[in-house]
């Protein structure tokens, strides 16, 4: 573009208003300016792009096709303002969250469906990974929030908590009549059982190997996998004894297609909720955390 930007403002402004004294009003110029403005914007592009009258100004045919093209660059221009306007008021960011498959489908995704309809301009990416991931990555600043269980908060990091869980063992009534029925009701359950676990690398599976190391329990045969829903799964198959989230699978206690293996000492409860760094400057962060309070 040859010409000042502003040449092009008072010609846009001058024509739509129709009246050069209007236009100096609006832009705050004087009118001997605007004339200026105007005359070596005509003399540049070698063209009249006004008829001048006593009633005011009105476009020549090479000033409407300028007109058209300049309407469009500020009505631009404007949708810019208003959209970066949009960004500080809605608090638009990026909202970076560290999770596990398990409580991201069951716990996290319920709060994400109400977030993202009252903020919807929020970039929001989630990071499906291991807890202890999860917690490095929040040390080293690379997440903004992290949805973990409580125990594995490492100081420096704060907490909002959201619920407690409780870990228990689950399997079908057939599966339990025979295996009594092959190893005799008074068999020990861990003894002789397909226990179903997490694998080690899961934090889940260290809170479950802390609490049977505490209560002597020594499983002889154990079935290891990847995700919890897994694990539901295998238990409703009649694959053995799983330990899951008691939370998750209480729709199948109540029906009775699951049933809970009574534990003479319960398993511990723990807390899951939101982490974070306190000191992070994320507007989108501080927008998810008003919006849980």
């Amino acid at each position: 573009m040859e010409q000042n930007l502003a040449q092009y403002k008072i010609f846009y402004e001058v024509a739509k208003a129709g009246n050069i004294s209007k236009a100096a009003k609006e832009l705050y110029i004087s009118q001997p300016a605007i004339s200026k403005a105007i005359s070596k914007l005509e003399d540049s592009l070698n063209v009249n792009l006004f008829t001048r009258s006593s009633r005011g100004v009105s476009l020549t045919p090479e000033g409407e096709l300028l007109f058209q093209y300049t309407q469009s660059a500020f009505q631009a221009l404007d949708q810019g303002e208003l959209e970066l306007k949009r960004i500080q008021e809605f608090n638009i960011g990026h909202l970076k969250i560290g999770v596990s498959n398990t409580l991201c489908k069951y716990i996290l995704l319920p709060y994400l469906k109400t977030f993202i309809e009252q903020y919807p301009h929020i970039k929001i990416t989630i990071e499906s990974q291991a807890t202890a991931k999860t917690i490095t990555m929040l040390e080293q600043s690379t997440l903004d929030l992290g949805l973990v269980a409580e125990p594995s908060v490492h100081s420096g990091l704060s907490f909002i908590p959201v619920m407690d869980i409780q870990d228990t063992f689950v399997s079908t009534k057939s599966y339990l009549n025979n295996l009594y029925l092959r190893e005799g009701s008074q068999a020990d359950l861990f003894a002789c059982a397909n226990i179903m676990l997490l694998d080690q690398n899961n934090m889940t599976r260290h809170h479950i190997d802390g609490y049977m190391k505490e209560n002597g329990l020594e499983p002889k045969q154990i079935l290891e996998v990847t995700t919890m829903d897994l694990l539901i799964e295998f238990s409703k198959i009649g694959l053995g004894v799983a330990c899951v989230i008691k939370e998750l699978v209480q729709k199948e206690l109540d029906s009775g297609r699951l049933v809970e293996i009574p534990l003479e000492s319960p398993i511990r409860k723990r807390t899951i909720g939101f982490a974070f760094r306190p000191n992070n400057p994320s507007t989108a962060l501080k927008t998810f955390l008003e919006f849980l309070y």
